[in-house]
Parts: C-alpha cells; sequence; structure tokens
C-alpha cells in the first residue's frame, strides 16, 4: 500500500500594517482563508486585509516547521528581502 503524503508549504503573508507573518500549511487557499475569516491564527485578526506575498513548496512536515522556525528568526529587512527575490527553493536560499 502506498500512501501519498500531503505537500507542505511555508508562507508569508503581509498585513494591513505592512507586518509580515510566517505559517505552514497542506493547504494555502484554505489557510488564508481561515485567515481571512478570523479563524486562523490570533495574531492575524483584526489586521486584514491579508495578502499571501510568496510561498514555497518545502518536503514535508518535518521540513516546513524548521524553515518556518528559521524565516521567523529573520529580523524584518531580510524578510522583506526573501519576498522581493521569491526563492523557488527557500531551504536553498536560507543556506
Amino acid at each position: 500500500m502506498n500512501i501519498k503524503k500531503p505537500d507542505w508549504y511555508l508562507y508569508l503573508i503581509r498585513t494591513q500594517n505592512g507586518s509580515l507573518y510566517t505559517g505552514i500549511t497542506t493547504d494555502i487557499s484554505r489557510r488564508l482563508a481561515q485567515h481571512t475569516t478570523g479563524k486562523g491564527a490570533k495574531a492575524l485578526k483584526g489586521k486584514g486585509p491579508l495578502i499571501l506575498v510568496y510561498h514555497s513548496h518545502v518536503p514535508d512536515r518535518s521540513a516546513a516547521l524548521k524553515l518556518e522556525y528559521r524565516v521567523k528568526q529573520l529580523s524584518k529587512q531580510q524578510k522583506e528581502r526573501l519576498v522581493t527575490a521569491q526563492p523557488i527553493c527557500i531551504a536553498t536560499y536560507l543556506s
């Protein structure tokens, strides 16, 4: 039996005040809808409109969690550079 593992993505959302929120998900559209309707992260409630400014496919949940941690450690300026660069592979970009 071959069970397909879900695809994982790391994403960044820009809030109305210019902040960047970093998260991971298996379904970007669903997660953005949750954030937009206030059913996602508490950090984004009342901070709309929200704009998806970056997303990258990652191999699995473990890698997604590690990369999310690394991105959250970046300064605002470094995150802005990431958004501007739009790297296809976030892991390569951060290495």
